[in-house]
């Protein structure tokens, strides 16, 4: 069983940065597609970016160009380095592991994902 905790939120002006990290634990050695998602309230889920075993990446339309996906596997951690936020990026975000490391055309579909965090709040004001 996979325990992923989420850390870094906060409150930041627009214009501002936040690094998001997510720690996980409980691996056995496969390989997993990691996720961060948000959900803001009275929203759907959506996803923001997604990372595969080869440090494949992708970005929601929303994001690309602010926000970057990473991982250090040593430290079996994932972050969300979050630049240029706006007040339309208030959330709850949320980081997910895939036991089909296979990206392919849903990457940012939270419905494929197995384990999830509890969430860390972001914030941004104008």
């Amino acid at each position: 069983q996979v325990q992923l905790a989420e850390s870094g939120g906060g409150s930041v002006q627009a214009g501002g940065s936040l690094k998001l990290s997510c720690a996980a634990s409980g691996y056995t050695g496969r390989r997993y597609l990691m996720g961060w998602f948000r959900q803001a309230p009275g929203k759907e889920r959506e996803g923001v970016a997604a990372i595969d075993s080869d440090g494949s990446t992708r970005y929601s339309n929303s994001v690309k160009g602010r926000f970057t996906i990473s991982k250090d596997n040593a430290k079996n951690t994932l972050y969300l380095q979050m630049d240029s936020l706006k007040p339309e990026d208030t959330a709850m975000y949320y980081c997910a592991a895939d036991r089909i490391v296979w990206m392919g055309d849903t990457p940012l579909w939270p419905g494929r994902y197995d384990y999830w965090g509890q969430g860390t709040q972001v914030t941004v004001s104008s």
